[in-house]
Order: structure tokens, then C-alpha cells, then sequence
């Protein structure tokens, strides 16, 4: 290979090791303008709307050639939108209203639900290391969740809770669908996480005491930040999506659990939240999990 060839080829790799860790970040740090807007009166239901719809329309305007190909797309991208849609509502209602690392650890949980989907579903052989990830996984969980004075059961506490542990088996079928539409572009893909969210959280307005707020009812203020995560959405999902297309998928993996160091560290600082001693270990065997759960699906 030669010289001029490594070194864009190193170029292309720490670009994609940049977005994936900018990923990270923005995942571990956007619950924060989600609370900003909740403490302001705005619904998670309603900002979730407003910021997605804003992010698909930025998108659309600048991707408006592409608009031609919209209905060549198979029916696939349609499940893969509502899986989309109801992970990240769920998991923007589960920040705003649950603790944050409990919220990110029950998310973490996903590489489990992959796991299982991946080998009932898409009949994918289950390495040893997966059977591993899955023990370590609820036994991670079981530590995490079981408290005698609450329950005999280690289950979620609360509803933001159950959102989280909803997010993450969302988020799984989610990876599963797009393991098997290989066919869907990564532009195809980003539209279909926007839309769906614009979606699903219109399906559950006729649910909310409140009803969606009108855009003229909205402050400035508001309009501020809801801009700054729409903008923020954009970014992070084009940025990870050339990560993930240039980095294999277990260094990838590991490298996007620098969001729960990130979340951590944030919610510490941000919301006085800390952990105790038995959601720590809890949340260590899950992230052991995941980083197992990873080596399953090696390149």
C-alpha cells in the first residue's frame, strides 16, 4: 500500500473514530436540554415532536433531490421507522422523568435482546460469547433492579423505567430489521429514525391530558434549544452512521459505551444523581455484557 494511501486511510479512520465518540457524547449529554425543556413546562411528547419534525425538515431541504426515491423504498423501512420512533420517544420520556444512569443501564440491556432476536429471528448461530453476554446481562440486571423493600422481583420501579427497558428492546429490533435490510441507504435509514419519531409521538397526543402544544405557544427560549437538538440529531446521526460503515462492529460497540462514562459524570454534576453500591456492580456487569455481546457479531 502506498504511503499517500495510509495516511488517508488513517485520516478516515479517525474521522470515524471522532463521530463515533461525538455519538457518545451527544447521547450521554442530550437528556440534559430535554429536562431544560420539561422544566419549562414542555412535554417530553411534545419537545420529542417538535425537535424531530424540525430535524427531518433541515434534513429533507438539504437532501431534496433524493426525495424522488422516496417511494422505490420497501415496505421494510416502515418497521423499521415505528422500532426507530418508539425507541427514541420512549428513551427522551424515561431521561426526563427516571435517574439517568438507571435510564441508561436498563437501555443497555439491548445487546441482550439482540442477541436473542438475532438468533430466533434472523438465525444467526449464538457464539459462546453470546450465551456469556446473556448470563452476565440479567444477572447484571438482577443485581441492579432487586430491592426486597420495594418488590421480590427485580423489576423496573417505575415508568420512566419500564420506558427505558421498552427503548432498549425497541432499539434491538431496530438492529435487527436494518441487519436485514442491507437494501436501505444510510440516508433511507436516518429519515425513517426522524419520521417515525414524528410519528409515534402523534399517535400518543390523543393520550396526553394536555394535547401538543402549538408552535406559537412555544418561547423563544424553547424554540432555542429545540433547535440546538434538532441540529445536535442531524450531526450525531450522519457522524455515527460513517463511523459505524468505517469501523468494525466490536471496536465500535466498545467505543460507544464512553456514553455511560459521559452520562455518568453528567448526571453527577447536572442532577446530583448518584449510583449505589449495588447499581454499580449491576450496571458493570451490563456494560461486561455488551462488551461481550459485541464480540458475537464480529466482523
Amino acid at each position: 500500500m502506498k504511503k499517500t494511501d495510509q495516511i488517508q486511510q488513517s485520516s478516515h479512520q479517525a474521522f470515524a473514530i471522532f463521530g463515533l465518540l461525538f455519538g457518545a457524547l451527544v447521547w450521554g449529554l442530550i437528556w440534559y436540554p430535554y429536562r431544560l425543556l420539561s422544566d419549562t413546562g414542555l412535554s417530553g411528547v411534545a419537545s420529542s415532536f417538535y425537535t424531530y419534525s424540525l430535524a427531518t425538515i433541515i434534513a429533507g431541504i438539504y437532501y431534496f433531490k433524493h426525495w424522488r426515491d422516496v417511494f422505490k423504498l420497501p415496505s421494510s423501512i416502515v418497521w423499521l421507522s415505528l422500532a426507530a420512533g418508539w425507541t427514541n420517544l420512549s428513551y427522551v420520556l424515561a431521561v426526563i422523568d427516571g435517574e439517568v444512569m438507571r435510564v441508561m443501564l436498563l437501555f443497555y440491556l439491548s445487546p441482550l435482546w439482540t442477541l436473542i432476536l438475532a438468533h430466533f429471528v434472523l438465525k444467526e448461530k449464538t457464539q459462546p460469547s453470546g450465551y456469556i453476554a446473556i448470563a452476565t446481562s440479567l444477572l447484571g440486571a438482577f443485581i441492579m433492579l432487586y430491592n426486597p423493600n420495594i418488590s421480590s422481583l427485580p423489576l423496573p420501579r417505575n415508568a420512566a423505567e419500564w420506558m427505558a427497558l421498552s427503548a432498549g428492546i425497541g432499539f434491538s429490533v431496530s438492529n435487527v430489521i436494518t441487519r436485514h435490510a442491507t437494501h436501505l441507504t444510510l440516508r433511507a435509514k436516518s429519515f425513517a429514525i426522524w419520521l417515525g419519531v414524528v410519528v409515534v409521538t402523534l399517535c400518543c397526543v390523543p393520550f396526553m391530558s394536555t394535547g401538543l402544544v402549538a408552535p406559537n405557544q412555544i418561547a423563544t427560549t424553547q424554540w432555542v434549544v429545540i433547535l440546538l437538538i434538532a441540529l445536535l440529531l442531524i450531526a450525531v446521526t450522519t457522524l455515527v452512521q460513517y463511523g459505524v460503515t468505517q469501523i468494525k462492529a466490536t471496536r465500535a460497540s466498545v467505543i460507544f459505551l464512553f456514553e455511560i462514562v459521559v452520562a455518568a459524570v453528567a448526571s453527577y454534576y447536572l442532577a446530583n444523581e448518584t449510583m449505589t453500591m449495588n447499581e454499580l456492580l449491576g450496571g458493570a456487569l451490563i456494560v461486561l455484557a455488551a462488551i461481550f455481546s459485541a464480540s458475537n457479531f464480529e466482523d
